[in-house]
């Protein structure tokens, strides 16, 4: 990765949904919350990503927004560990976008393969407009603000990182090269010292004549590794590594993240449009309830009958709750009738709800203390503004406009 900001930043972004349900937890949140103890993570709500599949009924953003942003306090996501704030709380990310959009080539955004795939789910949608076209651009935006070195996504959403890591290369090839570059550079490799400079000349002279790979990784972890020199002498040098000018919009990194294995009441994938899902703050009877008519293996009528687990969205759940002695205790008691749907049900039940007592109790001091949820925003959004800044007065510079005061 030819960063040198960020390689231990991380920012992902959620759409506000409203409440969020187990199968965000699973297949989202637990995540967050075990990247914020080992990286500097940025994690947003993406509003005006919503608007460019909803943009003709905002009326619910303000509310979902809301709703979400307690669900991920709830599900332990620490506002003192990770920066927390609205995309919309920052104009920066529509700056980015709108200045990155002026040398992104039309094709990029089109071929894109969320882009038709999305048109097709939603055909009831007029989805024929910039907005939608130009979301993964604004997607890119998000994260080259932030310089971000990693990007948590799903096998599906590889595409989104690796066009913006085409756009950071197009945006650092056409305005990277800086004014006398070269004597910044050699000057840059003086501050260095003497044994850092003589090895950093012979890694680059290695990488630049063979291609040699170990030499780049060398490189850029000597040169990263330097406290006495500025932020852009280390881009410059890493730049000037590769043939090339100044880094000044790093190229991010997809940080693949587990399929999300939380099926929902009925088997299926756990989705709110499948209306099978059980919410982060669900009361405990309605967990109850809901588990209770779960529907199970068909071929079991009465209690009497054999059933086979496999068929049985009940097993599902089994897999994600239980440990490997009550798996055993479901297949046996279910293929021999050994126990009923209602016994097989019940450990499940209660270990749903033992992980969501947690949840309901941080929840609950954030909605009787809506004050309190909007200073954790408007503390995360002054500390992303200061990264976006710096990073937005590069990017002025390079495009001329740094005269704008």
């Amino acid at each position: 990765m030819s960063s040198v900001a960020s390689p231990q930043r991380v920012l992902s972004g959620m759409r506000p949904t409203g409440r969020l349900h187990l199968g965000h937890y699973h297949g989202v949140l637990k995540n967050w919350v075990t990247l914020q103890h080992e990286y500097d993570c940025y994690f947003f709500v993406a509003d005006w990503h919503a608007l460019t599949t909803h943009y003709d009924d905002p009326s619910q953003l303000e509310a979902s927004t809301m709703d979400m942003v307690v669900d991920w306090l709830a599900a332990g996501v620490n506002p003192k560990a990770a920066t927390l704030f609205v995309q919309s709380a920052m104009p920066e990310h529509a700056e980015l976008h709108l200045l990155l959009s002026m040398m992104t080539p039309l094709g990029w955004l089109e071929r894109v393969p969320t882009y038709k795939d999305q048109q097709e789910k939603l055909k009831e949608k007029d989805l024929a407009t910039y907005g939608f076209l130009g979301y993964p651009l604004l997607q890119a935006a998000d994260i080259l603000l932030y310089r971000a070195g990693l990007v948590p996504v799903g096998a599906d959403q590889v595409s989104h990182v690796e066009l913006t890591r085409e756009v950071a290369r197009r945006f650092n090839h056409l305005f990277g090269r800086e004014p006398g570059f070269e004597q910044a550079v050699e000057a840059a490799v003086v501050k260095m010292g003497k044994k850092a400079s003589k090895v950093y000349i012979d890694l680059r002279k290695r990488y630049q004549e063979t291609g040699d790979a170990a030499a780049l990784e060398t490189a850029q972890a000597l040169v990263r590794d330097q406290q006495n020199i500025t932020l852009g002498d280390k881009e410059r040098l890493l730049g000037s590594i590769e043939g090339s000018g100044k880094i000044i919009l790093p190229e991010p990194q997809a940080l693949l993240t587990p399929a999300a294995k939380m099926p929902g009441l009925d088997g299926q994938k756990m989705s709110k449009s499948y209306g099978n899902t059980i919410a982060l703050r669900e009361a405990p009877d309605d967990v109850d309830a809901k588990i209770r008519k779960m529907p199970t293996d068909p071929a079991r009528i009465r209690r009497t009958d054999a059933g086979n687990p496999d068929v049985c969205p009940v097993w599902q759940l089994h897999e994600v709750y239980s440990d490997e002695q009550r798996k055993q205790w479901v297949q046996e008691g279910c293929r021999s009738a050994g126990i009923g749907c209602l016994e097989c049900k019940k450990p499940v039940i209660d270990a749903i709800n033992a992980e969501l007592v947690p949840m309901r109790q941080r929840g609950r001091e954030f909605e009787q203390a809506p004050d309190m949820l909007r200073s954790v925003l408007a503390e995360g959004a002054e500390r992303a503004r200061e990264t976006a800044a710096n990073t937005l007065a590069d990017v002025r510079q390079a495009l001329g406009l740094a005269y704008r005061r």
